[in-house]
């Protein structure tokens, strides 16, 4: 396919994985049946994914715990009491708190692209949190005897090891996830937030050759939970052109849920870097109704009038789910959604003769 089309990461969990996460918080089964019922949500995942059409996989998060917190699995020094994200329709989500240093990773993101690539038969991105995202984790009140500079420092060397980690084995993209980039113009409309995290995340990109750099990208939305958001009414217009100050070869854009694309679309054009490529995207994966291929193929063909097509490419605005206990999208809707991504990039790029 001449334009190149990509899954966000998350894909919702099937009854059997869900059921088993419950049964394990009440400790009717240990880590061992846990571990299993998540390597069979993972092959059913990416088998899935491929009987889509879709040239690129991910293995859906399907063991992960969320998006975000993976690192912290297994680790100590975190209390539950840290930053709260509100989404518009009420609900939030919680970070913990670090306690105590240092910062080191619990979980690198390599170990669950490693168990992805032994099913897939097909290239496979590897999706992480950005290490803006981390920072959060530490509390305004300081810890004692643990600088908050010396937190940026092993949190940048844990960043940096874990996208390594994965160009090292074979990711075919590494993604960073840096939806809180969007939240941080709420929270801080000055943006004096957004400019540090886009200091911090350059901190550790800039770690990275050219070579490597275009094998490495970065996703931003409103995010995405239970069929609601926490920044879309956020002008996105404010954030694109320091988003796009990031040192990285790729760009995956969430557009089809904004309400003026060909705005977003001229900042886009104004503001990418010359050696780089954006992916817009060209399904919502909280609308429900299910977009056609002649959505997707209309979407593209737009974009195509702002920005060259062999540096373009389509993805879906968001990951599906990404908590594990959001259950407000079915896989079938998921899948769906992702067919007519493929099948809508294929007929644009017909039709612009790529």
């Amino acid at each position: 396919m001449a334009i190149p089309t990509e899954p966000i990461g998350s894909i919702p969990r099937p009854s059997e994985l869900l059921a088993a996460l419950a049964a394990h918080a009440s400790g009717e089964i240990g880590e061992a049946e846990l571990a299993a019922a998540q390597e069979r949500a993972v092959h059913d995942t990416i088998l899935r994914l491929e009987e889509t059409g879709s040239p690129v996989v991910t293995d859906g998060e399907q063991s992960k715990p969320s998006f975000a917190t993976y690192p912290l699995t297994g680790r100590d020094g975190l209390s539950p009491d840290g930053v709260v994200i509100p989404f518009a329709d009420g609900h939030h989500r919680q970070l913990p708190a670090l306690t105590a240093g240092p910062f080191r990773y619990g979980v690198h993101a390599d170990r669950y692209l490693r168990a992805a690539q032994g099913i897939a038969s097909v290239p496979v991105k590897q999706a992480v949190i950005a290490p803006s995202a981390l920072s959060l984790l530490y509390p305004a009140d300081g810890i004692d005897g643990y600088a908050r500079e010396a937190f940026l420092d092993d949190l940048a060397n844990e960043a940096e090891a874990d996208i390594r980690r994965c160009l090292e084995a074979g990711a075919h993209v590494v993604q960073l996830d840096f939806t809180e980039g969007r939240l941080s113009l709420k929270l801080d409309p000055a943006g004096s937030v957004l400019d540090d995290f886009i200091a911090l995340n350059n901190r550790v990109l800039e770690r990275f050759s050219a070579a490597e750099r275009a094998r490495i990208g970065v996703h931003t939305c409103p995010g995405g939970d239970h069929d609601s958001t926490h920044s879309l009414d956020v002008d996105y217009t404010d954030l694109l052109p320091k988003l796009l100050r990031l040192k990285a070869g790729i760009f995956y854009v969430q557009l089809a849920s904004e309400p003026d694309p060909d705005k977003v679309l001229a900042v886009i054009a104004e503001h990418l870097p010359a050696d780089a490529r954006v992916f817009i995207g060209v399904t919502d994966p909280i609308d429900p109704r299910i977009e056609t291929p002649e959505e997707v193929r209309d979407r593209v063909l737009a974009a195509a009038h702002h920005l060259p097509v062999d540096r373009l490419g389509t993805c879906d605005d968001c990951g599906f789910s990404p908590f594990a206990d959001d259950t407000s999208t079915s896989r079938d809707t998921a899948f769906a959604k992702i067919r007519a991504r493929v099948e809508g990039t294929a007929l644009a790029a017909r039709e612009l003769g790529v």
